[in-house]
């Protein structure tokens, strides 16, 4: 549970709203559930404790990377007397969309010789790999603002008087935020609707116009904001035209003002045509295949443009950590949070190789305990013994198990997908005896409520004996105990020789069950629907809308293989020589990256991983990423 809770700002008083026209938002949206939001924000964001769980750099930085949610990362820079001057973010767009990373197997470093004779080039069609479905941006229209208003509220909180911030959104629900924006930053301080404009090919069968744009709302926190107009001019497409019109209409134009003028450049309009960060044709030194990835130019306009040198630029929806790329290589500060473990880890490998200073910080609110919600969700109903699906209970509940004293025991589990839903509070307990208990069947003696984290035990179990609903026992679980199994460790088999006073690591055999059933299961899944394979392959006029491939078009479906000892699987490697406990120090690392090459502490090569390498020190703890993102340490101190 909470350490405690912070104000928001302003600080609220008992009975005051939180701002002049908060109940105005209220009338005019008129979404469920939005005053439980307002009685939320009176009580202030949840503070949980941090941990210190890696420093990459030689130098003390104020740099961040933390993980956790949007709130519980702005109550930590709160409670630490952080402010940020611009803000960046790219939330979820509530598109109803599932988005998938695409895992990559390495090359067999057994076969790295002779891969590296051949001097053999593998196209990206050619690698294997399978998708991981890591987040559904599926939400109700309620459940979305609600979420975001106190993410707004959270953000504004540890904002400089001069900061800005941008909010970068589509058609699905941008319109709604803008309002929300409003409010929480007031009209006057609206500044700019910015529209992001790129192209690239529509989907067969359209019969409407090309939806290729985004919409970001630009927000200042007062009527003293930063902008470096001179960073950002771009040149006139045709200088000698539009100028010499000026000229023309007799607006006081002399030959010197005009080329001044076209030296200087222009501002850019509120329409940007920036190009996307490309899909197809990756490119590997600004682009890290991430799906949400945006372009590092669009952010280079933004923070060059509302930011100075030495000033903190953050991101609470980091994603690929594009923000943080782009602000340490103009000499901002840097803080990026984000709930998701593959955000943190793709982040912290892009921002090394920049050579960035930070330390990463992970929020004990619960998040951390599941790498990847979707998977997690899915294996719950395996890890909690005897549950199972019930047709005739109402959707809220998760399920039911069966016992031979209480009978049929329906099943709450918070909604992994939906942070909003992770702590328990009276405000849920009380929806569940009021709203879900009594459309239980007559019959039913006992539910059971899953929790990741709870507001106040004694309180909630108070009020639980108030409401005097002695026919059904509610019986309160802490659904972390569940997700502690819910993580195994991989297996990891090396051996370490000194060898002139170095340290010569070889990984012999890595096995990762986890990732073994994955590949199993999309092996069968593949196997069983040859057409699959044969639609990603065939032009875009050959998959149209409602057409079969051609057996001519298809290709037999070739299967992933593990060799027996599974190194393929293996992303990171990384040996701490400073501690054999605490917080991680990096002091030797590689990385193999999708084409099998090595990043050697931090810098590109082309040389292939042969299976082990060379540490200077002697190394006191080896930590394992596999390629989905599951970390392991090992402690090599007897």
């Amino acid at each position: 549970m909470p350490i405690k809770y912070m104000p928001y700002v302003p600080n609220t008083v008992e009975g005051q709203a939180v701002l002049d026209n908060f109940m105005r938002t209220r009338r005019i949206l008129r979404y469920r559930d939005n005053y439980k939001v307002y009685d939320r924000i009176q009580r202030g964001m949840p503070l949980y404790e941090a941990e210190s769980t890696e420093i990459i750099g030689t130098e003390k930085s104020q740099n961040l990377l933390i993980r956790g949610e949007c709130l519980s990362a702005c109550a930590y820079l709160k409670n630490n007397n952080i402010q940020v001057d611009l803000v960046y973010i790219d939330p979820p767009f509530a598109s109803g969309a599932d988005y998938a990373k695409k895992v990559y197997i390495r090359r067999n470093p057994q076969l790295a010789e002779k891969i590296a004779q051949a001097e053999q080039e593998l196209s990206i069609d050619e690698l294997q790999a399978f998708e991981e479905k890591m987040y559904g941006d599926i939400w109700n229209k309620e459940d979305y603002l609600n979420w975001m208003y106190e993410n707004l509220m959270a953000i504004k909180t540890i904002m400089s008087e001069t900061a800005s911030i941008y909010v970068h959104l589509d058609w699905h629900i941008g319109h709604y935020v803008k309002i929300l924006l409003d409010e929480v930053f007031g009209e006057d301080n609206f500044r700019n609707e910015i529209v992001w404009c790129y192209h690239g090919p529509g989907s067969p069968g359209m019969k409407q116009f090309n939806k290729k744009h985004d919409t970001i709302f630009w927000y200042t926190m007062s009527d003293n904001w930063i902008f470096n107009e001179d960073n950002i001019r771009i040149e006139y497409k045709d200088p000698n035209q539009s100028l010499r019109k000026a000229f023309d209409t007799g607006e006081g134009w002399t030959e010197e003002d005009i080329e001044q003028m076209r030296e200087k450049g222009k501002l850019p309009e509120d329409w940007w045509e920036i190009a996307v960060a490309a899909r197809f044709k990756i490119d590997e030194i600004n682009r890290v295949d991430y799906a949400t990835e945006k372009p590092q130019k669009l952010l280079e306009r933004i923070i060059k443009a509302s930011s100075n040198e030495g000033t903190m630029v953050a991101d609470f929806f980091g994603g690929s950590g594009v923000t943080a790329k782009v602000a340490n290589d103009l000499g901002r500060h840097f803080i990026h949070a984000d709930v998701g473990i593959n955000s943190i880890q793709t982040a912290r490998d892009r921002l090394k190789i920049a050579g960035a200073n930070f330390e990463i910080l992970d929020i004990k609110d619960g998040v951390s305990l599941f790498r990847n919600p979707v998977q997690t969700m899915d294996k719950l109903h395996i890890l909690i013994k005897g549950l199972r699906n019930e047709d005739a209970l109402d959707s809220f509940w998760e399920g039911a198990i069966y016992d031979s004293k209480w009978g049929l025991m329906p099943v709450y589990l918070p909604n992994l997908l939906d942070h909003s839903t992770k702590v328990l509070d009276l405000v849920m307990m009380n929806r569940i005896i009021n709203e879900a208990l009594p459309a239980l069947p007559d019959e039913t003696k006992r539910v059971i409520v899953y929790y990741i984290d709870i507001d106040n035990r004694d309180n909630i179990e108070k009020f639980i004996k108030e409401q005097e609903v002695a026919l059904i026992d509610i019986v309160l679980r802490d659904l972390k105990e569940v997700l502690s199994e819910a993580v195994v460790a991989d297996n990891i088999v090396y051996k370490i020789t000194p060898t002139n006073k170095q340290y010569t690591v070889e990984i012999l055999q890595f096995v990762s069950d986890r990732l073994r059933e994955k590949i199993d299961q999309y092996n069968q899944k593949k196997g069983l629907n040859p057409n699959d394979y044969a639609q990603m392959h065939n032009t875009p006029e050959e998959t149209a809308e409602n057409e079969t491939p051609k057996p001519a078009q298809q290709k037999k479906f070739q299967s992933i293989e593990i060799s027996e000892h599974g190194l393929e699987l293996i992303e990171l490697i990384s040996i701490d020589c400073t501690s054999a406990s605490g917080v991680w120090t990096s002091d030797y690392e590689i990385k193999i990256d999708k084409n099998g090459y090595l990043i050697d502490n931090g810098k590109k090569t082309k040389t292939f991983w042969n299976g082990n390498f060379v540490c200077p020190q002697k190394p006191l703890r080896l930590k394992v990423r596999n390629i989905a993102g599951d970390e392991t340490i090992i402690s090599l101190v007897e």
